[in-house]
């Protein structure tokens, strides 16, 4: 007989034990790990004042974890980029309210993940049932609606014969084709590409740029207060304050220290610019840059390029820097598509959204087609040769 699956809502990640949480299958990700976002609620980066109130959905047999679903109360849209803002400017001109909203991501993290979490002996239907009881929770509480944004392939499957309206987007990844050296990787270039590339990192070192690349154990207070300040600073020049702060930062790298890799750039020996990267199992992920010095070509080494050859040394398989920026395929950045599920209560909005997703799934896929003629290499991936590719 199957065991009874017992569904619950939990108001933080620490009512469950860390072990059993962290014994799901989360892919190697390390943004949908337990130490990952008590840093955040413990931070005061995540909780009621910050818009992003912790409602994790698990499912749970004889007191054990099952299945899990990271899942927050939103009462706006900042933080997800997945943008809905004129979703909700039309409910409100409609008279209705569109927040509170169910979202299932990382805070803060555009990136590639699970949202369907299972325990390696959970029954395949418990996916399913993380679903709708999703669904019926959101139709009880007369929520606007629930999005499970940035699905794996997996998730995607399971979801896709249930009530949810699709959005695809893109973003600019790099993937590992059995590089040996960044040497390897660049002679993958088209000529004119590959010197254009190899002058960008040559004026970084010519103007005395070097880089130390640190853990998370090698990060102290003093040197987090820097990276961090970088970091801030740049969120300040676009007329924002930083979705974390540097109590989160000195928090996770304590608890997972190898899953936070930084890169410093150094100008005689004084600090002027970071990248802070988080390294799944296979894949690194480029979360935040800031600089206070003004070299030629350090966001496209210190973010891209030192990330690349990080890549290839661990021999990790790919490489997601973030969201947007078309100036990372000229680099190597191929444009790979993201997708979420969206479920709406309203039944003419989602009408009318549904219409909508529909032009714009047509709209990315022509937009990628078009950037796809402007990757830099010699072949496309099957092999043929690239249009505009030049001889040697």
């Amino acid at each position: 007989m199957a065991a009874t699956l017992h569904a619950r809502f939990i108001e933080s990640i620490d009512r469950i034990p860390a072990a059993q949480w962290n014994a799901l299958a989360l892919g190697g990700n390390p943004f949908v790990r337990h130490e990952f976002l008590l840093a955040l609620e413990r931070a005061g980066c995540v909780g009621e004042a910050a818009g992003w109130s912790p409602q994790h959905l698990v499912l749970e047999s004889d007191g054990r974890l099952v299945a899990a679903m990271p899942l927050y109360r939103k009462s706006h849209s900042w933080g997800e980029f997945v943008f809905d803002w004129s979703w909700a400017r039309a409910y409100d001109q409609a008279g209705l309210r569109y927040y509170p909203k169910l979202v299932s991501m990382p805070p803060f993290t555009p990136a590639t993940g699970p949202r369907l979490l299972l325990a390696p002996a959970a029954p395949p239907e418990a996916r399913v049932r993380l679903s709708q009881e999703l669904l019926t929770h959101a139709r009880a509480e007369r929520i606007s609606s629930a999005h499970l944004l940035f699905l794996t392939d997996e998730d995607r499957v399971c979801l896709s014969d249930q009530a949810y309206l699709w959005r695809k987007d893109c973003q600019f990844h790099w993937h590992n084709r059995g590089y040996r050296t960044f040497d390897d990787f660049i002679a993958t270039f088209r000529s004119d590409k590959r010197k254009k590339a190899l002058r960008e990192r040559r004026r970084v070192r010519e103007g005395g740029v070097t880089y130390r690349t640190l853990t998370g154990a090698e990060m102290d207070a003093r040197l987090w207060n820097i990276v961090f300040g970088f970091s801030a600073a740049t969120f300040e020049s676009h007329g924002h304050e930083h979705y974390l702060n540097v109590e989160f930062f000195r928090t996770v790298s304590q608890v997972m220290p190898e899953a936070i890799v930084i890169k410093l750039a150094e100008y005689q020996g004084n600090p002027i610019a970071t990248a802070i990267f988080f390294r799944g199992d296979e894949v690194l992920y480029g979360r935040y840059w800031g600089a206070a010095a003004n070299f030629h070509s350090l966001h496209f080494e210190t973010c891209y390029y030192q990330g690349i050859e990080y890549c290839i040394e661990q021999g990790l398989q790919h490489f997601e820097p973030g969201t947007q920026g078309e100036h990372k395929v000229p680099r190597g950045f191929e444009p790979t598509a993201t997708w979420s599920a969206h479920w709406i209560a309203d039944a003419r909005f989602r009408r009318a959204i549904d219409a909508y997703l529909n032009d714009e799934r047509a709209a990315i896929d022509q937009y990628m087609l078009q950037v796809e003629q402007h990757v830099p290499f010699h072949r496309k991936r099957d092999g043929s040769e690239v249009d505009h590719a030049e001889p040697e």
